[in-house]
């Protein structure tokens, strides 16, 4: 599989531009802030406030702070929204203002919708008072139960309120591939602008995975380390010789894609452009990463082909990332052998080290710490990167940004699952490049 040729993608003539940016993290909620605190090398993990996890084996996670649902919709909207939804609608309504005005004298036919949504599924508290309901009174009683509870559980009711708020009503593509669904999206929305199906989309992903179910599920996979329940700041990891599994995160990250004439038309401020995208599988296991890079390297390779640079024109990658063993080894493998002697040269760093692992919403985090380090040419760190493993050996930027050009950068989402998705993204060649990440404007 690795030796195949990357796909030729020649044929797609339209350049696709990045016109905003909206975000809720662990680190901020607006994307000026994440971008802020990734520069800073700041740790948005903390102990779990979502649920009592003092009998849990793990006791921490990067949570969203001080987020008041108020501000982002009615009460009546609120009902039927979900804690990630919510986060993904506040994300949305900051792109869409970030866009500009433009943004509505576009046909809205002409605008689509491409994100990853939460897995949709009870809470496990739900339903031990189902069970409880059922034991202790008819099961009549189970009919009492809210109708619009079901809509909570829904991902494509996070995805449609996303839509409403962008008026968009053209194309909608709801993706679930776990921790590589922010970058499917924003890979299938870039698509859709290159072959003419749409002029922009609203792209990129949002999860909670912050609840006692899923810190339960993760620790009995052994897969999220419960060796920092006391310093929490320093559990996340990557490529360091002490990680022992990632740290649950939650957040939303949006961004508004645009056919690039039509954003340069009407004079759209411009984050950056996108270059290129691959997608591959694994075809290896659910859990593991392949050990010899797998489709990690199949997915970066077709994403630089496409972008027409070479593997000697990325400066930066923001990789995936986990603190966990086999990932962080598999991926820097990969990097390896598809950049050979460049990957000495490379700054490669972690924002998961920073914010947790945000799942669906992972690869948004990722594309603000590439814009930023295109942009103003600061590479954000990996932090906790207190004893490198001298197995892995590549620049990983540790514990402070670091100051160099960049030219274009790759940005890395490898799942469960075996699925790997990047993309490439640059400045904005030829425009002057958005400011408000660095200035806390809508962004």
């Amino acid at each position: 599989m690795n030796d195949a040729q990357p796909m030729d993608r020649t044929h797609r003539a339209r350049r696709v531009a990045i016109t905003g940016i909206g975000a809720v993290t662990p680190l901020g909620n607006t994307a000026a802030e994440t971008w802020r605190g990734l520069a800073e090398g700041r740790s948005g993990v903390s102990t779990l406030e979502t649920f009592d996890a003092s009998a849990f084996p793990v006791r921490i996670a990067g949570q969203v702070k001080d987020f008041d649902p108020k501000r982002v919709a009615p009460a009546k909207q609120r009902r039927h929204l979900s804690r990630a939804a919510l986060f993904a609608l506040a994300a949305a309504q900051e792109a869409v203002a970030d866009a500009g005005e433009g943004w509505h004298t576009t046909d809205p036919y002409d605008r689509g919708v491409a994100v990853a949504g939460t897995v949709g599924r009870p809470e496990l508290q739900e339903l031990v008072d189902m069970s409880h309901q059922l034991r202790a009174s008819d099961f009549h009683d189970l009919y009492r139960q809210a109708p619009g509870d079901v809509l909570l559980r829904n991902q494509n009711v996070g995805v449609a309120a996303v839509a409403g708020a962008g008026d968009c009503r053209g194309p909608m593509v709801s993706v679930s591939t776990a921790c590589a669904g922010a970058a499917h999206a924003i890979g299938e929305a870039y698509r859709r602008i290159q072959e003419g199906e749409c002029a922009q989309m609203l792209a990129g992903g949002f999860d909670a995975l912050t609840t006692w179910m899923d810190v339960l599920g993760f620790s009995l996979l052994g897969a999220i380390t419960d060796r920092w329940n006391d310093r929490p700041e320093q559990a996340s990891r990557p490529f360091d010789s002490d990680r022992s599994g990632f740290v649950l995160g939650e957040g939303a990250v949006i961004t508004v894609l645009e056919d690039w004439d039509s954003a340069v038309a009407r004079g759209a401020r411009i984050h950056g452009e996108l270059l290129g995208y691959g997608s591959t599988l694994n075809a290896y296991r659910i859990t593991d990463s392949p050990p010899d890079g797998g489709g990690a390297i199949s997915a970066m390779r077709d994403a630089v082909a496409e972008s027409g640079l070479g593997t000697d024109g990325i400066d930066y990658i923001a990789a995936h990332g986990t603190s966990t063993p086999g990932n962080d080894a598999s991926e820097t493998l990969a990097i390896r052998k598809l950049f050979g002697k460049h990957a000495e040269e490379l700054c490669v760093s972690s924002p998961k080290s920073m914010t947790g692992h945000l799942t669906s919403a992972a690869a948004g985090v990722n594309l603000i710490a590439a814009l930023g380090a295109v942009r103003e040419g600061l590479v954000p760190p990996t932090i906790n990167l207190d004893h490198p493993d001298p197995k892995l050996g590549l620049d990983y930027v540790p514990h402070q940004a670091v100051r160099r050009p960049v030219r274009a950068a790759l940005v890395n989402a490898f799942a469960f699952g075996g699925t790997n998705a990047c993309f490439v993204v640059r400045a904005g060649t030829g425009e002057a490049a958005s400011d408000g990440l660095s200035e806390g404007k809508a962004a």
